[in-house]
């Protein structure tokens, strides 16, 4: 067991895939977990796979975090507050101004709740899919607002901590408009863009790689759970999509007519534009760094990606990150490797002596 800042008895209000794993992960540190919801068997299930225990007479949680979806959020938390006057509630709801300003309006204790959001996540929900790692290493945005102290609320920051994640501090207004940004807009994308997918023929889309891949990987998502989300953020995510609308339409123009004037320069800027914007996502542990990537053809047989991963470590070469594509239609796999510019020359060359295929680099 390691050691850990989180002392107190906690309770946790939802046992989906984030309740659960918040659950399990303090278990791994010895704490005790209450776990409820209003659905008895969605309890258990989630009691059974170690997220914590039944509720029970006596309890007093100095924690409670409220994992429920977004509509009810406001709803349980102020419940919470009058049931245990003397806990810290949280909630983990993926919007943060809505459930605050219904708190407010309801005239909720505030000075003992700040809202907070884990910027974590699985395709697959429910607590079948919990994970007590599930949240190491991402943001968690703690959303602060003037009726609560950040000394006061040091308890939920210590569990931020004992979980593995790295607290930020946004107000709610900000939250709601980055995950709008980097969230709750490209949910929209991925699924218009598999939309386009159901008509689409068998040939086409036995063509399928890793960029289709890439920009519908989100699309398998609850449409239940999103149409919540996206009613309670509406007007940031909306803004976005308008600004997408005309860049759209901006296209759309120049690809009616590819040989006026100015339409291949419309295009090529948008193109260009995306360069710019996607090398402002930081790279690993947050750094704003950018990697060589070389591909690497890895035979589609038993061993082979071990082979190419523990030759790379024995090249003395760190692997920043790794991207897997199957080639339709062969037995063979496409190993995207990404690492440090200084290191790619050496790679590549140590890999070719060792007889593996190099399929393409890039800086």
């Amino acid at each position: 067991m390691s050691e850990r800042r989180l002392n107190e008895q906690v309770r946790i209000v939802g046992s989906g895939l984030l309740g659960a794993s918040i659950g399990l992960g303090l278990r791994d540190h010895g704490v005790d977990v209450i776990v409820a919801d209003v659905s008895p068997s969605a309890q258990q299930l989630a009691i059974d796979y170690g997220a914590g225990r039944a509720p029970a007479d006596g309890d007093d949680p100095a924690l409670i975090v409220v994992a429920v979806p977004p509509d009810v959020t406001a709803q349980v938390v102020a419940a919470e507050l009058a049931a245990y006057p003397n806990a810290l509630v949280t909630d983990v709801a993926s919007v943060k101004l809505g459930p605050l300003e219904q708190l407010r309006a309801m005239g909720a204790d505030l000075s003992r709740y700040l809202g907070t959001h884990p910027m974590a996540g699985r395709e697959r929900g429910g607590p079948i899919a919990a994970r007590a790692d599930l949240f190491l290493g991402r943001p968690w945005v703690l959303a602060g607002h003037d009726d609560i102290t950040y000394k006061r609320a040091a308890a939920i920051e210590d569990m931020i901590l004992d979980l593995g994640a790295v607290p930020i501090e946004l107000t709610a207004e900000t939250h709601d408009e980055a995950v709008a940004l980097v969230s709750h807009a490209p949910q929209v994308v991925a699924s218009l863009m598999a939309a386009r997918l159901v008509d689409g023929p068998d040939a086409a889309l036995g063509l399928t790689g890793q960029g289709l891949r890439d920009v519908t990987r989100i699309a398998a998502s609850d449409p239940g759970l999103w149409v919540q989300i996206l009613g309670a953020n509406a007007r940031p995510v909306a803004e976005v999509l308008r600004g997408l609308r005309d860049d759209l339409d901006a296209v759309i123009t120049a690809l009616d007519e590819p040989d006026a004037g100015g339409s291949r320069r419309a295009i090529a800027e948008a193109i260009a534009v995306g360069n710019t914007g996607v090398a402002r996502i930081p790279g690993k542990h947050g750094q704003d760094r950018r990697f060589a990537q070389l591909v690497v053809m890895v035979d589609d047989r038993p061993g082979q990606l071990a082979k190419l991963l523990t030759e790379v470590g024995e090249v003395g070469v760190n692997l920043e990150d790794l991207r897997l594509e199957h080639s339709p239609g062969a037995q063979i796999g496409l190993a995207e490797l990404a690492v440090l510019p200084e290191a790619e020359h050496k790679l590549v060359s140590e890999l070719e002596a060792r007889g593996w295929r190099i399929a393409a680099v890039s800086a």
